[in-house]
């Protein structure tokens, strides 16, 4: 199960991190999707398309989240590098299918609720896509997930769009990620958010990310 986002926005005291919208599924069979629509955006959360203006370049040595790729944060949107050696109920946390949190990029600095976060997996979490749908389908409060081949920078990347029903207060919202290959194993990056409006009023962050996203030097 993908724990680590479907409390919304709580607080993990054993991490001292803020939780908000991580979660993946599928409408894979034996999934029944849930009957009412996904909540509809505000006007000003409309604009999900474009880049958000560029920020801090992260994923490099030095930076803060050292990661097997770099791209460019939106500005004021503010890295944290996750741990979990310390603390094994949160490394569990952590741990959604084949890869682990190793990321998290809050927008809250840039007046959004949510966050993107990248997960790393091992080379035997297997391709981008296998790893992907590996993740996705760890959050059984996810459904009607759509998979297709895109661009993440120059790399080959798959993507898929996706909603969740959270188990705070039973609403649906929109979720997103992309996953590419590097040598050192598979790495996805996700896109939630506090409701269908934050999101789609993140995705130029997003967008900027897969844009700007290259293998690490």
């Amino acid at each position: 199960m993908g724990r680590y986002g479907v409390r919304g926005v709580v607080p993990v005291v054993a991490a001292g991190l803020l939780l908000a919208g991580c979660s993946a599924g599928s409408d894979a069979p034996g999934k029944a999707a849930p009957g009412t629509p996904s909540a509809a955006a505000s006007p000003s959360a409309s604009a999900s398309s474009g880049t958000a203006a560029k920020g801090e370049r992260l994923g490099a040595a030095g930076s803060p989240c050292p990661m097997p790729v770099t791209f460019d944060a939106a500005r004021q949107w503010t890295a944290k590098k996750v741990t979990t050696a310390e603390d094994p109920d949160f490394a569990e946390l952590a741990q959604q299918g084949p890869v682990t949190l190793v990321c998290e990029v809050d927008a809250k600095p840039a007046g959004h609720i949510g966050f993107l976060r990248v997960w790393t997996g091992a080379r035997k979490a297997g391709t981008a896509r296998e790893a992907l749908e590996a993740f996705v389908s760890a959050e059984e409060n996810a459904y009607k997930a759509r998979y297709h081949d895109t661009k993440a920078g120059a790399l080959a990347a798959t993507e898929v769009t996706y909603m969740v029903v959270s188990e705070l207060d039973g609403e649906q919202k929109d979720e997103r990620a992309f996953a590419v290959t590097t040598p050192a194993g598979p790495v996805v990056v996700h896109l939630g958010g506090l409701d269908s409006a934050e999101h789609r009023a993140m995705l130029p962050a997003y967008e900027l990310a897969r844009a700007s996203l290259a293998l690490a030097g």
